[in-house]
């Protein structure tokens, strides 16, 4: 990678006594030149440069990688590497001590455990939302069509720890329907539930519509209207401790333009 010399203290002192000089010897106002040399210095300092740092939901794994890849193209001299799981998991790395520019968690609860630590350099911002669906095997061969058919069934269920989002949000729902589910198997994050289904492990998992949109004909996804009572708020943040603060700006930046919206849609997720 190559980083791009910005002008020293030095040299911008030199330039400034040069415009002094000419300004006594012509009379003339030097307020362009000064200008000029501002807008240069200006669009130096925004170069970035190094490595920038993202833990973020296993459920962005798809999205963020379309967009660390075009923040590295705008950005030579940048790359973005990623940390992806269960919010809850990556909350506890960062409080910590590992070392991390951004997190952008699948809830505001997972990521008040890194604001309460003092861990966020600013305001944690809501970026979009997301909601549940059941995956199925393909072609949906026990014609699941509603969370009450996950219930005693003698069908293999897996769900998301109840600590993850994604999992806290199955509960929610399942306590909408006034239902009872005994899972399989608990998941470490929504990638590992929705794995059993696509590997025939399971034949049914809880998971986020945008994880079922990435399987393509892996599973099958079906809608359930309790789903509406657990959508998640994605929060996003700059860290205190950040090695590279203005290339977080910029990435949260990204994210929340209308590119990284336009991104995020595609893939499945909510407006916020």
């Amino acid at each position: 990678m190559t980083r791009t010399a910005r002008p020293t203290g030095r040299t911008l002192r030199v330039a400034g006594a040069g415009a002094a000089a000419l300004l006594a010897l012509t009379g003339c106002s030097s307020s362009d030149d000064s200008s000029s040399a501002s807008g240069s210095s200006g669009s130096s300092s925004d170069e970035l440069s190094g490595t920038v740092t993202v833990f973020a939901a296993a459920s962005l794994k798809e999205s963020f990688t379309i967009l660390g890849e075009e923040f590295e193209k705008e950005n030579p001299g940048t790359e973005v590497t990623f940390n992806f799981g269960g919010s809850d998991s990556l909350a506890a790395g960062i409080t910590g001590g590992a070392p991390a520019d951004v997190f952008a968690s699948a809830s505001p609860r997972t990521m008040k455990i890194v604001t309460d630590a003092g861990g966020a350099a600013g305001a944690a911002a809501t970026f979009v939302r997301n909601q549940l669906e059941i995956a199925t095997l393909p072609g949906n061969p026990d014609e699941v069509s509603s969370l009450k058919d996950l219930a005693g069934s003698g069908l293999k269920v897996v769900l998301c720890d109840k600590e993850v989002p994604c999992g806290a949000a199955a509960r929610k729902a399942l306590d909408a329907a006034g239902l009872e589910l005994t899972p399989a198997s608990y998941e470490q994050d929504v990638k590992s539930a929705l794995t059993k289904v696509e590997l025939k492990e399971a034949d049914a998992a809880i998971v986020y519509k945008t994880d079922v949109h990435a399987a393509g004909d892996k599973v099958e996804g079906v809608e359930f209207p309790e789903s509406a009572e657990a959508v998640n708020d994605y929060p996003i943040v700059q860290l205190k401790d950040s090695g590279n603060a203005e290339g977080a700006k910029a990435f949260i930046a990204l994210v929340r333009s209308s590119r990284g919206q336009e991104v995020l849609a595609g893939a499945g997720f909510l407006k916020p």
